[in-house]
C-alpha cells in the first residue's frame, strides 16, 4: 500500500497516536487507584470541558484545513500544500490547525477524566506539540517559500488570542 503523503506527515501523525493513546493508556495505569479517578462527578465534570475543548481543536483543524486547501495546486500529496496560504484564518495566525490540535491533548485526557494525563502528561504532549511547530513546521514553510513566507511572517504571529482571530478559527 502506497500513502500519497510525505514522510514528514507520516511521522508526524504517528507521534499524534503515540501521545494520544500511549499518553492515555499511561496515565489511566497510574491513576487507577486514584480515588479522584474513580470519582463519577470528577468525571461528569472533566468529560463535559473535554467535550468542549475537544469540540474547539476539531474545528480550528477543519476550518484551517479548508483553507489550506487553497495551497494545493496540481496532484500532491495529502496534506501538503504548494502555494502559500496567507488568506482567510491564514492572515490572522501562520498555524491555525496547529493551534487547535494543541488543544486536542488536553480535550482527550479531560474526557478521560485521567489527574495525571490532564496535570502532567497533556500539558507536556502540548509543549512537545509547540516545539514541532517551531522547530520543524517551521522550518520546512520556511525552505519552502523562502522570501515570500519571511514577508509572511513578519506581518503574522504565529498564534493570535484576538477574540475575531478565535472566532473565525472555531466557527461552525
Amino acid at each position: 500500500m502506497r500513502l500519497n503523503t510525505s514522510l514528514s506527515v507520516v511521522i508526524r501523525v504517528f507521534l499524534w497516536f503515540v501521545m494520544l493513546f500511549g499518553g492515555a493508556a499511561l496515565s489511566i495505569y497510574k491513576d487507577f487507584n486514584n480515588p479522584l479517578f474513580r470519582s463519577l462527578i470528577f468525571h461528569i465534570l472533566t468529560a463535559l470541558v473535554g467535550l468542549i475543548i475537544t469540540t474547539l481543536a476539531f474545528r480550528s483543524a477543519a476550518n484551517g484545513g479548508k483553507e489550506l486547501k487553497k495551497g494545493r495546486i496540481g496532484n500532491i500529496p495529502r496534506l501538503e500544500t504548494n502555494k502559500l496560504v496567507t488568506s482567510g484564518i491564514y492572515s490572522c495566525m501562520r498555524h491555525p490547525m496547529l493551534f487547535g490540535l494543541t488543544l486536542l491533548p488536553l480535550g482527550w485526557a479531560l474526557l478521560l477524566g485521567s489527574p495525571t494525563f490532564i496535570t502532567i502528561v497533556a500539558p507536556l504532549e502540548m509543549i512537545f506539540i509547540v516545539l514541532m511547530v517551531i522547530i520543524f513546521e517551521e522550518m520546512e514553510v520556511k525552505r519552502k517559500y523562502t522570501d515570500a513566507y519571511e514577508e509572511y511572517k513578519a506581518k503574522t504571529p504565529m498564534v493570535n488570542f484576538s477574540p475575531t482571530c478565535l472566532k473565525q478559527l472555531f466557527r461552525k
